[in-house]
């Protein structure tokens, strides 16, 4: 079963006034919907782009914003000054806005006519104009906004365009967010603590605590018949590996996880949540440590933190409604940092967790696998093993600062691991940080990052650090061009700034 998906569109307004007359709003109009229905054909747009009248009121400026904030499915306002807006006009709409906002300042010519043009042609063309003022009322407003600049029809303007409208879906989502909680934060474990009110305040999420004997009743209450059908999906879908056990013992403790994936997930359909946080010290009547269960429901979209890291989960969930329907998605996922190599020219950090990486990271076919473990006191878990696809990507740590919370986004390299490891049962990913391993590092540490990230492969710090702006909150990249001396004077202005 998959979470419904909200059928979201971003509407494309712009702007003018009546000091041209008639011809020329019409010159307009038809510069919009020939943009707007050249950018839907491209398929590079993940969402619809809706169309809506020109705009040259402050009347209808207001009612244009304030009809987006009451209408749940859209996500986000793309604004464009096809001539000259007196942007006194923008206030009353500006502050009506609750959607994330895009200023494209781009113009319906590519290249100027040097040939024919005339002070018409100025007129009806003066975006360099009107996007000055429209964008000076913006920034005097400390509205947040994203800016592109370029030709509509550029592959890079486009693709910017895209990029943004994965954030704001984020942003959109973000605010009814629910995180259910079985467990509290690992006992005296600081970097997965973090004020939840705070939390809803500043992003919308709502987190909640459940009772873990709860979530087993909802798991026992699971039919024999739906757990046998599951478990066949399983030994059809993946690899299994018995590491000498026996096949009929096997089976029944990848029964335990099937019954555990359909519990939790019926639960949490029913309650109304989104992500789920699980810890190994409280697992209550629960045969197992939840592993190819949570596997699998961060598969299907779920969010996902161990250890009470409520954080983590939020985060993994926002980025894989982000990504959603990417073409050739390479997968998103919790990672923890566990060890390093620091061979000369190998460098890097091996990712794993005890059992609950999201399978769309694998490079092969997922294979199951029962080993013991020594937390939880529980039966041996069944779980998914695999190593990751190569390729560029991001790790997110949201962190707790006492009076704020930060952002901490590196740029990392997944490359493939220099041998096989049969003794580990667990799924891997192996990455080096840019700007280069040693920087990488000790930015993150003195950034204080967490030790659980939010990874993707399908995202990039621009649109991660685009989120953390709209919400407020202070983001610090770690990619090409990091320096140490560089990045403590970023920490300083952020300290000032984001007090």
């Amino acid at each position: 079963m998959k979470q419904a998906k909200r059928e979201y569109s971003f509407w494309f307004f712009v702007g003018s006034q009546e000091l041209y007359g008639e011809e020329s709003l019409k010159n307009v109009a038809d510069h919009a919907k020939a943009i707007v229905a050249s950018l839907n054909k491209s398929g590079e747009l993940p969402y619809p782009l809706v169309l809506k009248p020109t705009l040259i009121t402050a009347q209808s400026i207001h009612q244009h914003f304030s009809e987006a904030g009451a209408d749940p499915d859209c996500a986000g306002i793309i604004t464009w000054m096809h001539t000259f807006s007196p942007a006194k006009m923008w206030i009353a709409g500006l502050k009506a806005n609750t959607k994330p906002l895009m200023h494209l300042h781009t113009q319906f010519n590519r290249e100027i006519p040097y040939d024919d043009i005339d002070m018409d042609f100025m007129n009806d063309n003066q975006s360099a104009h009107g996007g000055r003022e429209y964008a000076h009322i913006v920034t005097r407003m400390g509205v947040v906004r994203k800016v592109v600049a370029g030709h509509w029809d550029d592959p890079a303007v486009k693709r910017r365009v895209a990029s943004w409208m994965r954030t704001a879906v984020g942003i959109v989502e973000s605010r009814h967010l629910r995180v259910m909680r079985v467990a509290d934060n690992m006992r005296d474990v600081a970097v997965t603590e973090g004020d939840k009110v705070e939390a809803q305040l500043k992003f919308g999420w709502q987190v909640d605590y459940w009772p873990v004997n709860q979530l087993a009743e909802a798991v026992g209450a699971v039919s024999k018949a739906d757990t046998d059908r599951l478990v066949e999906e399983y030994y059809a879908r993946y690899d299994v590996i018995l590491d000498g056990r026996d096949p009929k013992e096997f089976k029944k403790h990848v029964a335990v996880q099937a019954q555990m994936e359909l519990g939790f997930e019926r639960f949490l359909q029913e309650k109304g949540y989104h992500a789920i946080v699980t810890h190994f010290d409280d697992l209550g009547a629960l045969k197992q440590m939840p592993g190819l269960a949570i596997q699998r429901l961060m598969e299907k979209g779920y969010g996902f933190g161990a250890e009470g890291d409520w954080k983590t989960a939020a985060l993994v969930r926002l980025m894989k409604l982000m990504t959603r329907d990417i073409k050739g998605a390479k997968g998103t996922s919790m990672l923890e940092d566990y060890t390093y190599n620091l061979a000369p020219g190998k460098e890097g950090i091996l990712q794993a967790h005890m059992l609950e990486i999201c399978p769309t990271l694998a490079q092969n076919k997922p294979a199951i696998r029962c080993e013991h473990l020594l937390m939880g006191g529980k039966e041996d878990p069944a779980r998914l093993v695999f190593t990751s696809k190569t390729g560029p990507g991001v790790a997110v740590s949201l962190v707790d600062m006492g009076t704020r919370f930060r952002m901490i986004i590196a740029e990392v390299d997944c490359k493939a691991n220099d041998k096989p490891m049969p003794k580990l049962p667990v799924a891997t990913v192996f990455w080096t940080p840019r700007p280069d391993f040693a920087t990488g590092v000790e930015s993150w540490i003195l950034a204080g990052g967490a030790h659980h990230t939010a990874f993707s492969y399908d995202l990039t710090s621009e649109q991660m650090a685009d989120w953390a702006e709209h919400m407020g909150v202070e983001a610090l990249v770690i990619g090409e061009g990091t320096t140490i001396k560089g990045f403590k004077q970023e920490m300083m202005l952020g300290q000032a700034f984001y007090r």
